[in-house]
């Protein structure tokens, strides 16, 4: 059996695209921070917060091997457990969003606090370890390998993402940033969430 043969490719990309596409901090500091100091400094910072989301997908790839063997059954909890985080991704697209976000980082380098930022952000940890383990299946080949795989293409949407919204931002302009905070769209990728949440929930988890 290939060893992705069991993973929801559909779904996986779907979840990952919402997750990014959701209005947040790394979105409104990447834009102010582009319109503040151009171009230049928002690809430094989009190389940081990249490096900073790989740190976070090791510590979680060899967490997460870690707990499957000890614990085969532990994909049942983990199950439940990304249903609450997306529930709880829903809540903070709705209020997270709301508050503006600005460029004032005086003299630290973009790449620095892209990095920073990431690292020491726990749900970057949490979101890998809970959400990525949705779409493993164990049966058919090392956990950390799969968590490895899907981690790098999540680290490629983030990226490409990033990437543009720093190319949109000198653009847009403020467009941007009212777009972000604006009810709408924080009412829309909100509903999104719960409905990947949803979809997880009546998923039953890959052992």
């Amino acid at each position: 059996m290939s060893l992705l043969a069991g993973i929801d490719w559909i779904g996986f990309l779907i979840a990952m695209v919402v997750v990014e596409l959701t209005p947040g901090p790394n979105m409104g500091w990447l834009a102010a921070l582009t319109l503040r100091e151009g171009r230049k400094a928002g690809f430094a910072a989009v190389a940081g917060i990249t490096f900073g989301l790989s740190l976070q997908l090791l510590a979680a790839i060899t967490g997460l091997a870690a707990l499957i063997a000890a614990a085969p059954t532990v994909f049942g909890l983990l199950h439940w457990a990304g249903v609450a985080f997306m529930l709880y991704l829903a809540w903070a697209a709705f209020t997270d969003g709301a508050s503006a976000v600005t460029a004032d980082i005086g003299s630290e380098r973009g790449f620095r606090r892209g990095v920073i930022a990431n690292v020491l952000n726990p749900k970057a940890l949490v979101f890998y370890v809970l959400l990525i383990s949705q779409f493993i299946d164990a049966s058919t080949g090392p956990v950390w390998l799969q968590s490895l795989i899907l981690g790098l293409i999540h680290l490629s949407i983030a990226a490409t993402v990033h990437i543009a919204i720093v190319l949109l931002a000198q653009t847009l302009g403020a467009r941007l940033e009212t777009w972000r905070t604006s009810l709408a769209a924080r009412l829309v990728f909100a509903g999104l969430m719960v409905a990947i949440a949803l979809w997880i929930a009546l998923t039953p988890p890959a052992a």
